[in-house]
């Protein structure tokens, strides 16, 4: 943490009248750009990055279609911005259909370069502020908050300044959406890469207590192992029907350029899927439209949309008996994470235990807000109810989770070679 040192080694090299390395010389002149430039084009550049992706495959997408036949080049740019726009959470009309459902994948991404851009950020920012004599004189060290703050400002004006441009009357963005989900993103994740890149986070999570730090660290390893375990069991769904979604492709009548970008964006649209699959493995499960019901217990599905993902839906009506079973993978998930994590808890066997329950209580919460936030409208109709059924997969995975994590705590206490 450079501002917090008595005294930096260029200082140092430059009163003892020593030449300095080029390598001294570029991290000098790091730390001298101003703050505010430097935050405030991190927020830009952690938007316009992914902006530029977007666009890029819409035009690439316009192209492959037809050839180019028909529309323009801008018509794509226009649609890979639309898309950028929906990762945060914007919905837009197609054909006077509202679709408000996100793609996880494209804000994940978003999510993602906010992080590594912030973090490089917080390393530019690190030289500013006040020195360790300062700071004992009770000056309040404002870089963070400041720089994140201007860089919350760069990625909002983007954001609005896309949705402004993008947007029309046909397909009517919400910009009260995307300026909420932007101003979410780029704090929630921006400012805390700043506060790592800067060294602060480092001096200000060193009161935290040890249980506290190995509960967040529980709570994020559970989330994940939770959200791939439902990637896995989306992926052999899908495999065990592949011949169905092989058909559907093929109903499209695609051409291979075509074929390509629509598996591509697709994949955009997983993450969505594995928290769809992770509400089913709890037990309330999904909609899949108006009226209907996807979970162990009851399928029940009207007409679906062509679209080769819902290959791996169940086949509607009664379902087998053994499709209960899958109930034991949350809590057997979150005692294998707390097992394999238990290396980090320390302690009474009370106290890992109330860790590890406490870390799955957590994180059903998060599931439980994932969940909400995974499902909307994907067209007409029936089409306008399509998601987990949110509350009741949060009360489900509350007991799975901190059950699960409570047993793990056990057999982690008293498993050999295991603890701290």
């Amino acid at each position: 943490m450079t501002s917090l040192l008595p005294s930096r080694p260029a200082a140092r090299s430059r009163a003892s009248g020593a030449a300095r390395t080029p390598g001294q010389l570029r991290s000098d002149l790091l730390h001298r750009r101003p703050m505010a430039l430097l935050a405030t084009l991190g927020g830009f550049s952690a938007a316009i990055g992914p902006l530029l992706v977007c666009m890029a495959v819409g035009v690439v997408g316009w192209f492959l279609t037809d050839s180019g036949t028909h529309g323009t080049a801008g018509g794509g740019m226009r649609t890979g911005a639309l898309a950028w726009l929906m990762g945060h959470g914007s919905g837009v009309h197609i054909q006077g259909a509202a679709v408000t459902m996100m793609p996880i994948g494209i804000t994940l991404v978003c999510a993602a370069t906010i992080w590594r851009l912030g973090v490089r950020v917080g390393e530019g920012v690190s030289g500013h502020g006040p020195d360790a004599q300062a700071l004992a004189a009770g000056e309040k060290d404002l870089t963070v908050p400041v720089s994140a703050g201007l860089f919350l400002l760069g990625y909002v004006v983007t954001a609005m300044v896309v949705v402004s441009v993008a947007g029309s009357s046909t397909t009517a963005p919400s910009d009260g959406r995307v300026m909420l989900w932007s101003i979410l993103l780029s704090g929630l994740v921006g400012g805390p890469a700043i506060a790592v890149g800067s060294g602060r986070a480092a001096v200000w999570l060193a009161p935290v207590r040890e249980g506290v730090r190995q509960a967040a660290t529980l709570v994020r390893t559970m989330l994940v192992a939770w959200v791939v375990v439902g990637a896995v069991v989306f992926a052999v769904a899908l495999l065990a029907d592949l011949g169905t979604a092989v058909n559907v492709m093929s109903q499209l009548h695609l051409s291979a350029g075509s074929a390509v970008l629509y598996i591509v964006l697709m994949l955009m649209l997983v993450p969505n899927a594995a928290i769809f699959a992770g509400s089913y493995l709890l037990g309330p499960g999904f909609t899949m439209g108006v009226a209907t019901m996807v979970s162990p217990t009851a399928v029940t599905l009207g007409p679906l949309p062509m679209v080769p993902m819902l290959a791996a839906l169940p086949d509607d009506g009664p379902t087998p008996g053994w499709t209960m079973a899958l109930l034991a993978l949350a809590p057997l998930t979150a005692a294998f994470v707390v097992v394999r994590r238990g290396r980090i808890l320390s302690g009474t066997l009370g106290g890992t235990v109330a860790v590890a329950a406490a870390a799955g209580f957590v994180a059903a919460i998060l599931l439980g807000i994932v969940a909400a936030l995974a499902g909307g409208a994907i067209g007409p109709g029936r089409m306008a109810d399509v998601g987990p059924f949110a509350w009741d997969t949060l009360l489900r995975a509350i007991p799975s989770f901190a059950l699960g994590g409570a047993i793990g705590a056990v057999v982690a206490h008293y498993l050999p070679g295991r603890r701290a």
